[in-house]
């Protein structure tokens, strides 16, 4: 399996990393992207991608620290996707739940990252919430310009976010929320995306899936994941593992 959105930087971590990737390879998770939410954390998760083979990272601003960076310009993100071990550009996007950065900075960070992605050819990992209209708007509009390969990660957006993406080429990654029981509408709109579009993931520590909700989340966990995938797709659950893993590693270039 493939953990395509972890946050190994986090303070939830802090203790025991090497346990946690230790428990996650022992249920048969090889590959892990660790994401990065600020430009002034990268040096910390790549300092963990370079300790090993099997992960990965991002490099980017998540949309809460937008308001952080109104001087972010499109050379500081480009010099920091130069190595091998970063494979995408973000998290970034819209978040309107929250408001922790205004629209204006959001809009002005998630088109950065966007002009980002097209000059190093790297994919974008896209987080929205109560933003649908907006985040496809811009989508749209800067693919019209010049074509980018998106992935909308940890999807619980609406059925048109998602048809609109998918015309782009866009992929979709599933998390625990798929097994949460409250989760119907998030499984209804999930059976919508093609299988040759589908990733899963973690977003450990957060979102951890049932029967382990209430703890903190881990990749060791993403069996879970791809038991609520299988059960929704009416699949194999070995099948899930291998469609979504090779999914991930055309999505992100890794040529293993």
């Amino acid at each position: 399996m493939f953990d395509t959105h972890v946050n190994l930087h986090s303070e939830s971590f802090i203790e025991d990393l090497e346990e946690v990737l230790e428990r996650a390879r022992s249920v048969g998770v090889r590959q892990f992207i660790s994401i990065c939410d600020r430009l002034d954390k990268f040096e910390q998760v790549f300092d963990i991608v370079s300790k090993y083979e099997d992960i990965y990272c991002s490099v980017g601003v998540h949309p809460h620290h937008s308001k952080d960076y109104s001087n972010l310009a499109l050379n500081d993100l480009v010099e920091l996707t130069k190595s091998s071990k970063v494979v995408a550009v973000g998290e970034t996007g819209l978040d309107f739940h929250r408001n922790y950065s205004s629209e204006d900075d959001q809009v002005r960070c998630f088109k950065l990252h966007i002009e980002a992605a097209k000059q190093t050819n790297l994919p974008i990992i896209v987080h929205t919430r109560l933003a649908d209209a907006l985040t496809a708007q811009i989508l749209e509009d800067e693919y019209r310009k010049g074509a980018f390969s998106i992935l909308l990660h940890c999807y619980t957006s609406g059925r048109d976010l998602l048809e609109r993406g998918l015309k782009i080429g866009a992929y979709v990654s599933a998390s625990g929320i798929l097994s949460f029981k409250n989760a119907e509408n998030v499984r209804e709109i999930i059976k919508l995306v093609p299988l040759e579009r589908l990733l899963i993931e973690t977003d450990a520590p957060y979102l951890a899936p049932v029967p382990m909700r209430g703890r903190r989340n881990e990749p060791a966990y993403l069996p879970f994941v791809a038991d609520a995938v299988a059960k929704l797709f009416e699949m194999d659950v070995d099948a899930v593992k291998a469609i979504t893993t090779q999914n991930a590693n055309k999505f992100f270039g890794i040529k293993l």
